[in-house]
């Protein structure tokens, strides 16, 4: 299996007209030192707005609304409160063609006293909330503005990277004639290939992770342990480490709901040589991590033969599509490979600011060759096949992937569970 190690490839010109070529492999940690250069989030912040101006460039769009939380931080790098699903009127930002981001945030005065780089472009959110025709209006009016003192007066298309019912009413209102489209586009082109300052976030955020998974190993050591135990000590270990929040509500999943499976957790009692699918992930700085692996419930518990063939079914699987990872190939190459072992339709994800981005990994029936992502150099993103037999159990595992320059280097390297291996 190749795992590359001291890579170096070229990620363009940075803000000072110098190219950063770095090794992407630290075991970093994750405060600030003066021995070492660890990750520099001036460049990052600069590499990312950059990156979103050229991908908006590349357009004929005048500027990009952005309401998703993922897209605010990527051009502002802004941290606020973040809900476990969509709350319209939190944070919002513009990205004028050509321009530095304007941020909008219920946060102004702490945004303006601590982010020095976005201070005189930081403005108190309009009130009313988003979801309401009036606070729609009173944001869409006061972007207007903005937008002229940017010297946009008549724009001829905006993108937009998410809608409410409000918005999609009172947008065309205040900007008659504008044509609106589809940003989320835009963004996620400037988003799909990570900086060498976010795949050092992303590594720490998987080393986050692991720290949870360690804590919820211990907690699986002897039976009797309820699934939300062994997640409440997942979840202490990776917040005690700083985490900001989690991928999803992650999953503990155990003994019968493996086969069919169950992306939940609940109160069932793990039983003695059960097998537990663990599938976490914290965030460092805004950035995911997110692995999956299956053990078996119990110190000294064996495998059956029945649970070591699946578990190998989804190894087998995994290390296939690993295999096919390099600059140029397709996504569909990576999920034709894994065969038959996908689940839902998605064999794995991108991983980023947003916790499930592209790269996507989806079953060749249901993306075409011709619709597949092109593989480039600085894509991070899992791969994730899954195997059951229902009475028997299943299967979940996941593997974090860089594409570089020559091929691919996995970070996830956590040990898979010796028990469930041939």
């Amino acid at each position: 299996m190749a795992r590359e190690t001291d890579v170096q490839f070229d990620l363009g010109t940075g803000p000072q007209g110098r190219d950063f070529k770095e090794p992407y492999d630290f075991g970093l940690g994750t405060m600030g030192v003066d021995w070492e250069e660890r990750i520099n989030f001036p460049r990052m912040r600069a590499e990312r707005t950059a990156k979103a101006q050229r991908a908006l460039a590349a357009t004929d769009v005048d500027a990009i609304f952005c309401y998703r939380l993922e897209n605010v931080r990527y051009l502002t790098s802004l941290r606020t409160h973040n809900w476990p699903m969509m709350f319209w009127g939190l944070a919002s930002t513009i990205l004028p063609q050509g321009q530095e981001p304007i941020m909008y945030t219920m946060d102004v005065e702490h945004s303006r006293l601590r982010m020095p780089w976005i201070r005189e472009r930081a403005f108190e959110h309009p009130g009313g909330g988003l979801e309401s025709v009036m606070g729609a209006r009173n944001w869409a009016q006061d972007a207007k503005r903005r937008l002229e003192e940017a010297g946009i007066r008549k724009p001829a298309k905006i993108g937009v990277d998410s809608w409410c019912p409000s918005l999609y009413e009172v947008l065309p209102e205040v900007f008659p004639g504008t044509k609106f489209v589809d940003g989320q586009r835009i963004m996620l082109e400037a988003r799909k290939t990570k900086t060498v300052d976010e795949v050092k976030c992303l590594k720490a955020a998987y080393a986050m992770t692991v720290a949870g998974f360690g804590a919820a190993l211990e907690c699986l050591e002897r039976p009797g342990r309820k699934e939300c135990e062994v997640l409440a000590e997942a979840f202490r270990a990776m917040y005690s480490y700083g985490s900001e929040w989690t991928q999803c509500s992650n999953i503990v999943c155990s003994g019968g709901y493996l086969a069919p499976y169950r992306r939940f957790t609940s109160d069932r009692i793990i039983e003695y040589g059960d097998m537990v699918v663990i599938d976490i992930g914290a965030q460092y700085n805004g950035y995911y991590g997110d692995f999956t692996r299956t053990v078996l419930c119990g110190k000294g518990a064996r495998a059956t033969k029945e649970q070591v063939k699946i578990h190998m079914q989804a190894y087998n699987a995994m290390r296939a599509a690993e295999r096919t990872i390099r600059p140029g190939a397709s996504s569909y190459d990576v999920s034709a490979a894994a065969g038959e072992w996908i689940l839902g339709g998605l064999l794995g994800h991108g991983l980023g600011l947003g916790a499930c981005e592209p790269p996507y990994l989806g079953t060749p029936d249901l993306v075409p060759k011709e619709e597949a992502y092109k593989l480039e150099p600085g894509m991070v993103f899992s791969v994730e096949p899954y195997a059951g037999i229902k009475n028997v159990g299943g299967v979940r595992i996941e593997d974090n992937i860089l594409c570089t320059d020559t091929g691919f280097e996995i970070i996830s390297k956590f040990p898979f569970e010796e028990r469930l291996m041939e």
